[in-house]
């Protein structure tokens, strides 16, 4: 086959003999947003591969940019294809087909990276996404729609726009020569290669030609766009396992084959078992830090000192506006709480909006919803609080213990002044800590599921099984819940001044369905603040609210609605 010169081979014969000032070509502006094309996400910029720039790289210096490409046309595109593979999900009926489409549509976005682009949900933008573990992404739950959440490696670097842009490191493929000269002789043979991250021939000692092939890349273009185009998604799976379950033929590397089974033998045993009904499950249980290391161990780039991985969930066909306007209050109750040194606990993610229908989000690290604990646990919440966390009195389980009631307290304050709704348990986490995470407030304010139906008209959602693992009516625990309740409310309201505006904002002029009843949505919203209200009449209101959330019998029926609907315990 016949050699295609790549980017920087262009670059440099350009430089050799031109010293005009670059600018983009005709011949590249079509495989913008082409991701056969190997180069969708290049906007045609060659100001920061001269030598130039890579002398100011060096110095410190920043290189500015003279031939006036696009600069955010590589990270729009990067994003449109992210939300173009939601929208084929969609359509598909079953979870596992969803996941194999998943992973077809990610390896062939992988071809065009690494690339200026980065990801938004992060909380630092200096990074270039260099790879997307294609085989890690999960589907999330949801009958309709299909949100799923993808691992992405980045290289950390001092400025997005102008630092040099990392070379593609081939994962699945080993191009190699064999000359007269043998580099293995150089290799220590009882402590390895003088890098460890780096071994010529891999880690097996008999080096076999047949362990080791070459692909061209348009072979590989070509496989996945087999993929795209064919009835039959499964040909690329999720795990080993998923391939088993299907009886259509799997089409992967030898590469591949070999990095899927170091990351089998490297991960961790969880307790939760892999469920085609539930495939997000047993990946959202695993640790964090030993997802980062058991990927970072198979990835080409994971062997650089800046490399990082970050995680993101993309939504499609959902309306996140609401969920920016609660992160908003989360985030600035949060401070708040924190000026009065409360020691209520809440959770913040960060919300991306692209469009009125689309956008991403931060996920919550080490957290699996009540649903998937008690479907795989077979427990109730205080007996898988002593399996995970040990004896009642050992201090790991009272720590955990008193993180559950300080976060339970914030968030059922959250809940109350905001009026969440749609509050089942596959809407509530539990972290690695013992803390609660509620999710999804896509019903605030005026509005609720079910029409407005008023399935849930409780304050906030406080089962008896909460309270059990608080240690019952009565316990320190559970006056301790209700103490932090009151500061909570007081010190909230000594600040509404700076919360209220944020929801009067978005009110003005607003088509969101949360403000669907007008100024009166918003007349409710502050009088929750009970502003009037001695600090002795809100001991009352809080006991009053504690008193009919724990035994409202609502929350039972929608609890037992969820379950005979969705399945959701």
């Amino acid at each position: 086959k016949t050699h295609h010169r790549s980017l920087s081979e262009a670059t440099g014969y350009s430089m050799k003999h031109s010293e005009t000032v670059p600018t983009i070509s005709i011949s590249s502006a079509p495989v913008v947003g082409d991701l056969s094309s190997g180069r969708a996400f290049n906007n045609g910029c060659l100001c920061y591969l001269k030598s130039e720039a890579m002398l100011n790289d060096l110095k410190g210096l920043e290189t500015v940019c003279h031939c006036e490409a696009p600069r955010l046309l590589p990270e729009n595109e990067f994003i449109k294809s992210l939300l173009n593979i939601g929208k084929k999900l969609q359509s598909l009926p079953t979870k596992e087909h969803r996941t194999s489409q998943l992973i077809a549509e990610l390896a062939f976005l992988n071809l065009n990276l690494p690339a200026r682009v980065w990801l938004p949900t992060s909380h630092f933008r200096n990074h270039h996404v260099v790879r997307i573990p294609h085989t890690q992404a999960v589907v999330l739950n949801s009958k309709e729609k299909a949100p799923f959440m993808i691992y992405v490696e980045v290289l950390n670097c001092e400025n997005t726009t102008t630092s040099q842009v990392p070379h593609k490191i081939l994962e699945n493929t080993l191009r190699f020569t064999r000359s007269e000269e043998d580099l293995t002789q150089f290799a220590q043979p009882s402590t390895g290669s003088p890098r460890p991250e780096f071994s010529v021939y891999g880690s097996c000692h008999d080096f076999d030609d047949a362990d080791c092939w070459s692909q061209e890349d348009d072979d590989i273009i070509a496989l996945a766009n087999r993929c795209r185009s064919s009835d039959t998604i499964s040909q690329l799976s999720t795990e080993s396992s998923t391939s088993a379950d299907s009886k259509d033929p799997v089409y992967i590397a030898a590469g591949d084959i070999r990095r899927r089974l170091s990351e089998n033998i490297a991960a961790p045993k969880k307790k939760f078992e892999r469920d085609p009904d539930d495939p997000s499950a047993a990946a959202l249980k695993e640790p964090w830090q030993d997802k980062v290391a058991r990927i970072r161990e198979s990835s080409p780039y994971g062997h650089i000192p800046n490399w990082q991985l970050i995680s993101a969930i993309v939504k499609v066909g959902d309306d996140l506006r609401q969920e920016l306007l609660v992160y908003q209050v989360l985030k600035r109750l949060k401070i708040f709480w924190a000026e009065e040194h409360l020691p209520l606990w809440i959770k913040p993610y960060k919300i991306v909006v692209t469009s009125r229908d689309s956008g991403m989000i931060e996920p919550v690290l080490n957290a699996v919803s009540l649903h998937q604990i008690k479907k795989h646990s077979k427990l109730s919440l205080r007996d898988y609080f002593l399996l995970e966390f040990g004896p009642a009195t050992s201090e790991e389980f009272l720590t955990a213990q008193k993180n559950f009631v300080e976060s339970c307290a914030g968030y059922c304050l959250v809940c109350y002044l905001l009026q969440l709704k749609d509050r089942h348990n596959g809407n509530i986490l539990l972290d690695s800590e013992g803390h609660i995470i509620h999710i999804d407030f896509g019903f605030i304010l005026s509005i609720s599921p079910g029409k407005n139906l008023g399935f849930e008209n409780s304050p906030f959602k406080l089962t008896h099984e909460f309270v059990e693992v608080m240690g019952g009516l009565g316990s320190d625990m559970f006056e301790y819940f209700k103490i932090l309740m009151l500061q909570g409310i007081v010190a909230s309201r000594k600040h509404m001044d700076k919360i209220l505006p944020l929801v009067e904002i978005m009110q003005t002029g607003s088509q969101l369905p949360c403000f669907s009843k007008g100024v009166s949505a918003i007349r409710a919203f502050k009088d929750r603040f009970h502003m009037s209200s001695t600090e002795e009449q809100l001991q009352l209101i809080v006991d009053g609210l504690v008193e009919s959330s724990l035994h409202s019998l609502t929350t039972k029926l929608y609890d037992g609605f969820q379950y005979f609907t969705n399945g959701i315990l």
